[in-house]
């Protein structure tokens, strides 16, 4: 089913953005908050980096489950649920084990955004693919915004424990948005694992998950964890903590749509991945070196950039090549494989500042960024110089 109708685009977009609010909301103080709370900073990096584990062992299978089944609404409702009650477990029992545990459950939750991105991008144009993509990321970083603006506003007064029950109640909403969904059962046949599995044997799946994963990964880490505990140790306030990183997201969304506008689409990701890959090594670089508060301020536009142009564009050449019927199997495979980043990365990381310092924490993250641009522009000088040779033989053969 193409062409979805205006009132549905609203309910479904509107549902995004709650799933995201319950998802972030409490993110721009969960380090500082468990810092405080007598959390080590590698315990405090397994904490965040548990938010991935679910979704390295989930994303996959729940994918090859909704290509078999051919649907989607239950997928997206279990999300919006799981998104808010893992809320309570920050709640009850609160401290280190309670932000494990949610974190988990957490990641349930965003194992199921497999769902709402093929459900969206299934209503869409085939044309429109790109522009798709980018525009739900876009009402995911809204999303995100909105709850950090709302942190920022509250943490201080409020406190941890009510900024967690807005999180609640953001779940909640939008599991009963979803019930507004309408979806059609999908008219291909059913297929076997084995059928499906085909997609993950591709070159341009794998280049773009390890991209992905590298994105995903450093986004985690830094801006929505240790660059919070870089600004706490320069002398920044929580309110200041928190306006950091709307700063971020206000670039994230900007960067989105940017990405999802004519003006975007002029330059192709060809120019953009790499590009902006070296942007994020220079990020990390920067950021435990400046001893400046404005200075970070300046420095968190960049992984907005990540945010909204490097991840919308990953997306879509992962997804490039895919066939409608296995597109729920090979996001399942991409999102799982960038899970594994956001796992990990946190986890060294943390295990680095602990061992050594912040520095060369940040430095092992600017080193990955810059071997991922250098994987990405080989890939695509080996499949521009592949299509010249296949085009040179066609004409050849044709004469």
């Amino acid at each position: 089913m193409k062409n979805m109708k205006k009132s549905q685009e609203i309910i479904f977009l509107a549902m995004v953005t709650l799933f995201w609010f319950a998802q972030y909301v409490y993110i721009p103080y969960q380090t500082t908050f468990l810092t405080l709370n007598g959390v080590t900073s590698s315990f405090a990096g397994i904490i965040v980096g548990a938010y991935g584990i679910t979704q390295l062992l989930l994303r996959f299978p729940v994918g090859l489950m909704a290509d078999s089944i051919g649907i989607h609404k239950p997928f997206i409702l279990i999300g919006g649920l799981a998104s808010g009650l893992a809320s309570l477990l920050r709640i009850f029992p609160s401290g280190g084990i309670g932000f494990l545990l949610a974190n988990l459950f957490s990641g349930l939750a965003s194992s199921m955004w497999i769902s709402f991105m093929v459900f969206y991008t299934h209503h869409q144009a085939k044309d429109q693919q790109q522009s798709a993509t980018s525009r739900i990321i876009l009402f995911n970083n809204a999303g995100m915004l909105l709850g950090f603006i709302v942190s920022t506003l509250f943490y201080d007064r409020l406190g941890m424990t009510v900024i967690c029950f807005f999180s609640l109640v953001a779940g909640i909403a939008a599991f009963g948005l979803g019930f507004f969904l309408e979806e059609a059962p999908s008219h291909h046949d059913r297929q076997t694992i084995k059928q499906l599995m085909v997609v993950i044997t591709g070159k341009r799946i794998w280049m773009f998950s390890i991209i992905a994963l590298i994105q995903q990964g450093i986004q985690l880490t830094t801006t929505m964890s240790f660059t919070s505990q870089i600004l706490k140790d320069i002398g920044a306030t929580s309110a200041v903590v928190g306006l950091a990183s709307t700063v971020y997201m206000i670039s994230a969304v900007l960067f989105s749509a940017f990405a999802s506008s004519k003006k975007g689409g002029k330059k192709d990701p060809k120019f953009w991945i790499p590009v902006v890959l070296i942007i994020v090594a220079i990020y990390c670089f920067l950021v435990p070196r400046v001893d400046s508060i404005i200075a970070i301020f300046f420095l968190q536009i960049l992984p907005g950039m990540s945010t909204g142009i490097l991840f919308s564009y990953a997306t879509s050449e992962a997804m490039k090549e895919i066939p409608e019927d296995k597109k729920s199997t090979a996001m399942g495979f991409y999102q799982a494989f960038y899970a594994l980043g956001m796992t990990l990365f946190p986890m060294v990381t943390g295990q680095a500042v602990s061992r050594f310092n912040m520095e060369t924490g940040y430095a092992i993250l600017a080193m990955i960024a810059i071997i991922g641009c250098l994987l990405v522009t080989t890939f695509y000088l080996r499949n521009h110089y592949t299509s010249k040779r296949v085009n040179a033989h066609s004409k050849v053969s044709g004469e």
